[in-house]
């Protein structure tokens, strides 16, 4: 049997095995992306060493810390009484806080001063939280640390931290790479804020004029690789249009909290230019959070009588509700999503490799229990996310099923996201999932004694060509991929399927920001492209015969029905296209003709659902 396999699925899961040999060239500031030690946060965190705090550090961690207590040895022993004196006093008012929860403040007060070596306190410290001023008193003995260790000392630490750039650098593309490629996005850098302006004017009359200043800001991500912040802890923070993400050295950036920390950051203005519309649901996501309070007392009453609703601390802030849910939503999905096709490419390539339709079978049977599971654990981690106060993280979940194969940017389908939104429809989306969870939580006990399976890469030629073109297509090189992907259509013919598939995609992405004219030709490029996979897969259906096509056993069914699959997502893909000029009627016909095809395996089936009650919505 040929080796027909799923392009999407192949060409979309590509991320992990490209990450690990991404480019040198992948510029991270083009991304909002900065790595780079703080001599603030150095000299703080250090100082604390000084009073033999004993965080558990990684092993390069602990190794930098012998270096650096020898070197406090001749630190002057009233300064070191003094930073002792602090730490102590701290440690005792929160006795049951663990080490990282004691260093966590500290952090936040590093970048509440000033850079290095003037380490100035706030100027504002009103709105400053309560566990950054109980702490800003520590800072006159930062700055007199930092004096006494000498600027020279400091520099020697800073290009410590920066040998370890090279591999948190590497780390840190794959996180971007992956998290964007399935946004389909970029994140916004700059922010444009529009101030009112008055200046008076003196002719006969005092007269007033009101003027519209503009002013722009740029918004940066911090990584901050930190030698002695605790083991397996990731400080976020938040300032103005500054996020900073303090990691451990060592750390793997896409298994940390640094992912949702990133998903913020990009996430974060669609909340805000979208900020009137959110507003029209405000009352109802609201009540949400009201009804999951009163939830979450009721089940702690249980547990402790003396307990009271103010207890129960929740953001009733709705705006806040929206980022979380989404951050939560994008991140479990992009997980499931990963996972699901790389999953099911790796089958594929089994089963080929399989003699008997027993062992086919066994696979086919492994593959659908195993994305059963992975079902299952979006809906817990959603689950854990909606009782901290992201109610619609089931609602945008469902909605990025509609984007995931589309390769549409979010950006541009936020706004669609809050306008379909009935928030007294999410009422009961948490106990829907009641089931899902029970088996997830068992799963994740299960998983701590066997461990997760590792899945084997399976290369064939074609499809190593096809992944090395995702490398030139992320990197937004749309023509030098196009140019690639017809030298390999036309060494490949019989993988044409799957390379039209790969052309369409190509094009539709270099579509967006384009101008006009180029947008609209680059869309006829796609179009053209999807017609061609209709085209040439209908074909490869053809040559199924009637009898392989009713025999659940025969192999050429498998081929039968992946190429159904490439033609409901190139239905779907052409659907798009209308619906980008605003011809809906006649998407939702398209859509209609990929529903017809069926709930094939890795088929469009469910968007094509999804976007047609969408269309037909808003048509009534």
């Amino acid at each position: 049997m040929k080796k027909v396999l799923f392009f999407v699925l192949i060409l979309v899961f590509s991320n992990n095995i490209l990450a690990q040999s991404a480019s040198s060239n992948f510029d991270l500031t083009n991304y909002g992306v900065r790595i780079e030690p703080d001599r603030r946060l150095i000299a703080v965190l250090a100082s604390l060493e000084a009073a033999e705090v004993e965080t558990p550090l990684t092993a390069k961690g602990v190794k930098f810390r012998q270096q650096l207590r020898a070197d406090l040895q001749t630190l002057n022993p009233e300064l070191r009484q003094k930073i002792k004196t602090f730490v102590d006093q701290y440690k005792r008012r929160h006795p049951n806080q663990s080490q990282a929860e004691l260093i966590s403040p500290f952090v936040s007060m590093a970048y509440s001063l000033s850079p290095a070596p003037d380490l100035s306190d706030p100027m504002r410290t009103t709105d400053l939280p309560g566990n950054l001023l109980e702490v800003l008193d520590y800072a006159p003995l930062v700055r007199e640390f930092y004096r006494r260790l000498t600027a020279a000392k400091i520099d020697e630490y800073v290009k410590i931290y920066q040998i370890e750039d090279a591999r948190i650098r590497r780390s840190a593309v794959e996180m971007v790479s992956e998290l964007l490629d399935y946004l389909h996005t970029k994140p916004q850098l700059n922010f444009i804020e529009r101030i009112k302006t008055e200046s008076q004017t003196t002719n006969n009359k005092k007269s007033t004029i009101q003027k519209i200043e503009v002013r722009e800001r740029a918004r940066r991500f911090f990584i901050v690789p930190e030698m002695l912040t605790p083991k397996g802890t990731v400080n976020f923070l938040n300032i103005a249009d500054d996020y900073f993400a303090v990691v451990p050295i060592e750390t793997n950036l896409s298994r940390s909290e640094v992912r949702r920390a990133y998903l913020q950051f990009v996430l974060d203005p669609l909340v805000l230019n979208n900020a009137k519309d959110i507003f029209a649901s405000n009352e109802g996501i609201k009540k949400l959070l009201a009804d999951l309070k009163q939830s979450l007392y009721a089940r702690e009453k249980a547990k402790n009588k003396d307990l009271r609703i103010e207890d129960v601390t929740l953001s009733p802030d709705a705006f806040l509700a929206v980022s979380r849910s989404l951050v939560s939503a994008v991140d479990a999905r992009e997980i499931e999503y990963k996972k699901t096709q790389f999953a099911t490419a790796q089958a594929r390539r089994k089963i080929d490799l399989m003699k008997t339709d027993a062992e086919k079978r066994k696979v086919s049977a492994e593959l659908d229990s195993y994305k059963k599971s992975l079902t299952d654990e979006t809906a817990l981690q959603l689950s854990e996310a909606y009782e901290k106060g992201a109610v619609l993280s089931f609602y945008f979940a469902e909605q990025l099923k509609g984007l995931e194969n589309s390769g549409f940017d979010i950006a541009s389908s936020f706004r669609e996201m809050i306008l379909s939104l009935d928030a007294a429809k999410e009422a009961n989306r948490y106990a829907q999932f009641a089931d899902a969870r029970q088996r997830a939580i068992a799963a994740r006990a299960a998983r701590k004694n066997v461990g997760d399976v590792e899945i084997v890469t399976i290369e064939n030629t074609t499809t190593k060509k096809l992944l090395d073109i995702e490398k030139i297509i992320q990197a937004k090189s749309y023509p030098q991929a196009e140019i690639q992907l017809k030298q390999l259509l036309d060494a490949n013919p019989n993988d044409a399927s799957r390379i039209y598939y790969a052309l369409g995609r190509n094009a539709s992405l270099s579509a967006e920001g384009a101008s006009e004219v180029e947008t609209k030709q680059r869309l006829l490029d796609a179009k053209v492209a999807y017609e061609n996979v209709i085209r040439s897969a209908t074909a490869k259906i053809d040559s199924v015969s009637a009898a392989d096509l009713i025999n659940i056993n025969s192999p050429n069914k498998d081929t039968a029905n992946t190429a159904r699959a490439l033609i409901s997502l190139s239905y779907v893909g052409l659907a798009r296209i209308y619906e980008h000029y605003g011809e809906s009627e006649y998407a939702v016909k398209i859509y209609e003709v990929a529903i017809k095809i069926g709930d094939v395996p890795n088929s469009a089936y469910k968007d094509a659902v999804e976007a047609r009650e969408r269309l037909l919505k808003k048509q009534q």
